[in-house]
C-alpha cells in the first residue's frame, strides 16, 4: 500500500512560487478592474481623516530609485492608515514648471529661446510635462502605489494656478511682497534669478590673486615718515573677473593694520595676516613701519588698478583673518556683503555684466567676454600694470545652480521678492508647533529660516506662473491689488496662464481701471514668472483646501532630507505668510539612496540601478521590502548584493505563506476553529508570538520606523514559526486523522497566524498580501481585497506571561539539545534528526519542566525517542554539555523499525499484521481511515 496517500500533504496547487515580475500585473489588473481603490475611499468615507500630502516630483524623465524610495514609503503610511479605519486618501501631484522643462522644450523646438513666441515654447514645455508625467505615473503604479491617479494634481492646471495667484495676492496685500535692487544669485547658463533653495556647493577650482590698490588720498591717516609714493592697498579675491566692479576695499574696525615695507614698497595689510602674505608671494626685506586700528584708516582713497576710478575704504564686521589680506575687495554689484556695504556708505552699485554672463559695454575692454573667460585676460592686465603682487589657484567648495549644475555668479539686478522679516518670528514658532522625523530636522530648518535672507521670488524666464503684476506705463509704478489679482484668478482658472501672454494689459484689466497712483489708464505687464518653489510650495492651497476629500494641514509631508532647503519651507513660509501656521502637522524626513558602498550614484561610475529593472528581475515587492528594512533617517544602500539579500529574505517570508497555504486547504475557519481554551500549549505559546509581533509591527508602524516591523516579522517567520513552530507541528498536520482535534487545532492556528500576518505585511508586501488574500479560506464578512481589511485586532487573552516563561526555557533546551543533533549529524551518528534517540540529562528545574511535557518531548525535540534522566553528573564523558542550563545530551541511532508513514523509528513498527511497515499510532489511523 502506498501509505503517502494517507497522509495530510500539503496543497500546493495555488501559485505563490515566487514569480513576482508575472504575477504583478496581474494583481495591478484586478486592483483596476475592482476599483480597490475607490472602494476603500467609499468604506473609510466619515470616517477621521489621515492626510499625506504628496510633494510633488518634477515631471522630467523617468523616476529613479530616490523617487520610487520615497513613494513606496508614502505607499506604506497610508495603507496601513487606511488598514487601521482612517479616510486615508492618497492624491498624487506633479511638479510642472521650470528650467529643466523649459530647457528640453528648447532643444526638441532646435531654436534659440529668444527667437521663440512665449506661447509656442509654453505650449511645447505643456506636452512635454505631461508625457514625462504619464511616464511616471505608470512607474509609479507598477510600484504597487495606489492612490487617486486619474485626478492628480499638477501645477500647471487653471485651478492649481489660479490657487496660487491668490497666495501671491494675500502676502502682497499683507505687505509682504516688494520690489528691489539687490545682488542675487544668478545662474548665467539659465539666465535667470535663483534663491537660496536652489543652490547647491561643489569643488572649483578657481584663481587667487593678490591685487594692488595705490593710494590717491590718506586722508590724514597715513603714520609720519611714510612717503604716499608707492603706498598699496593689497586685497586677495578669488574672482577676478568682478575687479571691475570693485568701488572701495573693506577692513574690519577692531582688526590691527600694518604698514609693511617690502620690496621697495610700503602695503597696507591685516598685522594677524602679515607672515602668510609674506610666504605667499615670497616678499623679501619685509619691515613693519607702523601698525593702526581699522577704525583709525576709515576713508582713505586709492585707486582702482586698471579703470578710473576710485576705491575708498570702509568699515565692515564681516573681514576676518581666515584668509586674503584683512582688506576686502568690495564690489558692491557682484557680492551679497559688498551689495550691503555698498547701501551702508552711500557706494554706486556697479555690475557690467548681462544675464548670459557676459560684460557690458560698461566692462571696457573686456566687453563681449564671459565672466569666467574674461579672469585670464583680467589677470594678464594687472600684471601689465605692474598691480599684481601674486597669483595662485585653489580648490574650495563653489556655489552652483542644483538645475543646470554650472557655476553661479553674484549680480545686481532688480527682483521680486517675499519680505522674510515680515514673518520670520511667526515661521519659527510654527517650526517649533510641528513634528520633525527625525529630531534633527527641526534644528536644520531652524536654522535656515533663522538665517535666511529675503527670497527672491522672480525668474527671467517663460515656462511657469507669471508675477501679476502691472505697471503704470506713465508713473512706472507696480500696481496689485484686490480688483487686479480677483481680475487675474478669474482668468487664470477659466484659460490658464497662458492668458497672461495671449493677452495685453488693456485686454486684461476693466476699461474704467485707472493707476491708483497717477490716475493714467495705460499699463504693461510684468514679465517675470515667479521661482517654481513658490509654485510647489502653494500646493497646500491649491490641493488641501480645494479638494473635497482631503483637509488643511495635512498630517504629514514626506520628503527627502534636501527638502528643508526646498518644499518644507516654502510650503511652510507660504502658509505662515498667509494663515499664520505650518501647513503640515509632522514633517518625515528621507536620506539618499547610495550604492554598496555608500557612493552617490553615477552613471559615470557605473552603479547605477534603475527601478524597472530590478522589477523585471525580482518584482516590486523586492523593492518595497529594501525600503522597508532600510533606517531611511540616514543614506539608504543598495546593490546587486543587497537586492539578492532581500529576494531571500523574501522568499522566507513567502514560504512561510506558501507552507501555511497548503496545510490549511481543507480548513473552513467557521467550522472548523477550535476554542483557544482547548489549543494545546505550544499552539497557545504561538498565538502569544503573534500577538507580541502584531504589537511591535503596530508601534512600528505608528512611529514609522519600518525596519524594525522588517525584523520583527523576517524573525518571526524565520525562527519562530519554521524554526520551531511549524517545524514541531508537521507530525501532528500530516500524520493525525484529518478532522482530529489536534490537527484542527494546529490549523486553526496556522490560519490564525496567516490572517493576522498577511495584513500586517500588505502595506509593505502589497502585491503577495493580495495573492495570498486571494488563496487563503474566508470567514463570513471578509473583503474581496487585503487591502479593504481591517487591522488584526489585539488579543490581549494571548499573553500569558506564565505560559511565556515556561516555553522560554523549553525552547532554550530545544536549542541546546539540536546543537547535539548537528554534532552527531555532522559525524555521521544519524542522517535526519527523526533517525536518533537521545538522553537527556538535566537539573532538577530542567528535569522538572521536561517531566512536564515527556508524552510530546520527542515530537518537539523532532527525534524517534526522548529520555530524560535526572542529574547532570551522570551524562557520560562523550555528552554534549549545555553552556548556561544544567543539561548534558547523548545522541545514538534510534532502536526499532522505521514507519513508512511518519518516518520515525518505533518498537510498534509491524505489530499491526495488515499495516506491518507502520508504526502503532500510523497503523490507527490508516485503520479509521
Amino acid at each position: 500500500m502506498d501509505y503517502s496517500k494517507t497522509l495530510n500533504l500539503p496543497n500546493t496547487d495555488f501559485p505563490m512560487r515566487g514569480n513576482l515580475p508575472e504575477r504583478e500585473p496581474q494583481i495591478l489588473e484586478f486592483w483596476r478592474n475592482n476599483q480597490i481603490y475607490a472602494q476603500r475611499a467609499a468604506r473609510n468615507k466619515g470616517r477621521k481623516k489621515f492626510i499625506l500630502h504628496d510633494g510633488p516630483p518634477y515631471a522630467n524623465g523617468n523616476i529613479h530609485l530616490g523617487t520610487a524610495l520615497n513613494k513606496i514609503l508614502k505607499d506604506i503610511i497610508v495603507k496601513y492608515k487606511s488598514l487601521t479605519g482612517y479616510d486615508a486618501p492618497y492624491v498624487p501631484g506633479w511638479d510642472t514648471h521650470g528650467l529643466p522643462i523649459e530647457h528640453a522644450a528648447i532643444k526638441i523646438l532646435g531654436l534659440n529661446r529668444h527667437e521663440l513666441d512665449p506661447l509656442d515654447l509654453r505650449r511645447e514645455c505643456k506636452q512635454y510635462a505631461l508625457k514625462c508625467l504619464d511616464m511616471q505615473r505608470e512607474d509609479f503604479k507598477r510600484l504597487g502605489v495606489n492612490g487617486d491617479w486619474e485626478h492628480p494634481y499638477i501645477t500647471l492646471t487653471p485651478d492649481y494656478e489660479a490657487q496660487q495667484i491668490g497666495v501671491f495676492g494675500e502676502m502682497a496685500k499683507k505687505g509682504y511682497i516688494y520690489k528691489g535692487l539687490k545682488t542675487v544669485y544668478w545662474c548665467t547658463s539659465c539666465e535667470t534669478a535663483l534663491a537660496e533653495a536652489e543652490i547647491e556647493y561643489a569643488e572649483k577650482k578657481s584663481h587667487t590673486i593678490f591685487v594692488k590698490f595705490p593710494l590717491i588720498d590718506d586722508k590724514g591717516c597715513l603714520p609720519e615718515g611714510i612717503s604716499p609714493d608707492n603706498v598699496f592697498a593689497v586685497i586677495w579675491t578669488t574672482t577676478p573677473w568682478t575687479l571691475p566692479a570693485n568701488v572701495a576695499i573693506a577692513i574690519h574696525p577692531d582688526l590691527n593694520y600694518a604698514w609693511v615695507e617690502a620690496n621697495g614698497e610700503v602695503y597696507l595689510l591685516a598685522e594677524g595676516l602679515i607672515a602668510a602674505v609674506v610666504k605667499e608671494n615670497g616678499l623679501e626685506n619685509v619691515n613693519v613701519l607702523a601698525t593702526a586700528k581699522g577704525t583709525e584708516l576709515a576713508g582713505m582713497v586709492f585707486a582702482h588698478p586698471f579703470i578710473e576710478r576710485e576705491s575708498v575704504l570702509v568699515l565692515a564686521d564681516y573681514v576676518t583673518l581666515e584668509q586674503g589680506t584683512g582688506c576686502v575687495h568690495t564690489a558692491p554689484g557682484h557680492g551679497e556683503e559688498d551689495f550691503e556695504t555698498g547701501m551702508r556708505n552711500g557706494l554706486p552699485i556697479i555690475s557690467p555684466v548681462d544675464g548670459a554672463g557676459k560684460f557690458t559695454k560698461e566692462g571696457g575692454k573686456f566687453a563681449g567676454l564671459t565672466v569666467h573667460d574674461a579672469n585670464v585676460p583680467i589677470i594678464k592686465e594687472l600684471a601689465e600694470r605692474s598691480m599684481l603682487l601674486g597669483k595662485s589657484s585653489i580648490r574650495h567648495q563653489y556655489a552652483h545652480c542644483w538645475r543646470c549644475k554650472s557655476p553661479v555668479i553674484y549680480r545686481a539686478t532688480e527682483q521680486w521678492f517675499a519680505s522674510i522679516d515680515g514673518f520670520r518670528q511667526e515661521a519659527l514658532r510654527a517650526i517649533a508647533d510641528t513634528r520633525w522625523i527625525p529630531g534633527w530636522g527641526e534644528d536644520r530648518i531652524r536654522n535656515m529660516v533663522a538665517d535666511r535672507h529675503d527670497w527672491c521670488i522672480s525668474r527671467q524666464r517663460v515656462w511657469g506662473v507669471p508675477i501679476p503684476i502691472f505697471y503704470c506705463t506713465s508713473c512706472n509704478e507696480h500696481i496689485i491689488n484686490d480688483t487686479t489679482i480677483g481680475i487675474v484668478q478669474e482668468l487664470f482658472k477659466q484659460y490658464g496662464s497662458d492668458i497672461w501672454w495671449a493677452k495685453s494689459a488693456a485686454e486684461i484689466l476693466p476699461p474704467d481701471f485707472t493707476c491708483p497712483h497717477c490716475g493714467q489708464k495705460e499699463f504693461r505687464k510684468e514679465s517675470d514668472i515667479m521661482d517654481v518653489w513658490f509654485d510647489s510650495g502653494s500646493s497646500h492651497a491649491s490641493v488641501l483646501e480645494q479638494r473635497e476629500e482631503l483637509n488643511w494641514p495635512a498630517d504629514l509631508y514626506l520628503e527627502g532630507s534636501d527638502q528643508h532647503r526646498g518644499w518644507f519651507q516654502s510650503s511652510l513660509l507660504t502658509s505662515v505668510a498667509t494663515k499664520g501656521r505650518a501647513p503640515y502637522e509632522a514633517v518625515l524626513t528621507h536620506g539618499f539612496v547610495v550604492d554598496g558602498d555608500g557612493r552617490k550614484m553615477s552613471k559615470s561610475i557605473g552603479n547605477v540601478i534603475l527601478p524597472p529593472d530590478v522589477i523585471k528581475k525580482y518584482g516590486a515587492d523586492i523593492l518595497r521590502l529594501w525600503v522597508a528594512s532600510a533606517d531611511y533617517q540616514a543614506d539608504i544602500r543598495i546593490s546587486n548584493d543587497i537586492l539578492k539579500q532581500m529576494s531571500e529574505v523574501y522568499r522566507k517570508i513567502r514560504n512561510t505563506f506558501r507552507y501555511i497555504l497548503g496545510n490549511i486547504h481543507d480548513f473552513q475557519p467557521q467550522k472548523d476553529k477550535v476554542a483557544y481554551a482547548d489549543l494545546p500549549e505550544i499552539d497557545r505559546w504561538a498565538l502569544l508570538r503573534l500577538e507580541q509581533v502584531r504589537e511591535r509591527v503596530s508601534k512600528a508602524y505608528e512611529s514609522y520606523e519600518f525596519h524594525l516591523l522588517y525584523h520583527t516579522i523576517h524573525n518571526f517567520c524565520a525562527i519562530d514559526l519554521s524554526a520551531i513552530y511549524l517545524d514541531i507541528l508537521k507530525d501532528r498536520v500530516y500524520t493525525s486523522l484529518p478532522d482530529s482535534v489536534e490537527r484542527r487545532a494546529a490549523q486553526t492556528v496556522m490560519y490564525e497566524i496567516l490572517k493576522t500576518l498577511v495584513t500586517l505585511v500588505a502595506p509593505v508586501l502589497t502585491f503577495s498580501a493580495e495573492e495570498v488574500w486571494q488563496y487563503m479560506p474566508k470567514e463570513a464578512g471578509m473583503p474581496e481585497s487585503v487591502q479593504l481589511a481591517e487591522w488584526p485586532a489585539a488579543h490581549t487573552e494571548y499573553l500569558d506571561t506564565g505560559l511565556e516563561a515556561k516555553w522560554n526555557k523549553i525552547l532554550a533546551m530545544r536549542g541546546e539539545i539540536t546543537k547535539a543533533l548537528e554534532a552527531a549529524r555532522r559525524n555521521k551518528v544519524i542522517g535526519h534528526s527523526l533517525d536518533a534517540t537521545i538522553d537527556i540529562y538535566a537539573g532538577e528545574s530542567e528535569y522538572a519542566l521536561l517531566d512536564l511535557i515527556r508524552q510530546e518531548l520527542s515530537t518537539i525535540l523532532i527525534v524517534s525517542q526522548a529520555n530524560i534522566i535526572k542529574g547532570v553528573a551522570a551524562a557520560p564523558g562523550k555528552a554534549y554539555q549545555a553552556e548556561e542550563l544544567e543539561l548534558a545530551v547523548t545522541v545514538a541511532p534510534a532502536t526499532g523499525g522505521k514507519c513508512e508513514r511518519c518516518w520515525t523509528f518505533s518498537n510498534t513498527v509491524g505489530v499491526q499484521r495488515e499495516h506491518d511497515t507502520l508504526c502503532e499510532r500510523c497503523a490507527a489511523v490508516v485503520a479509521k481511515l
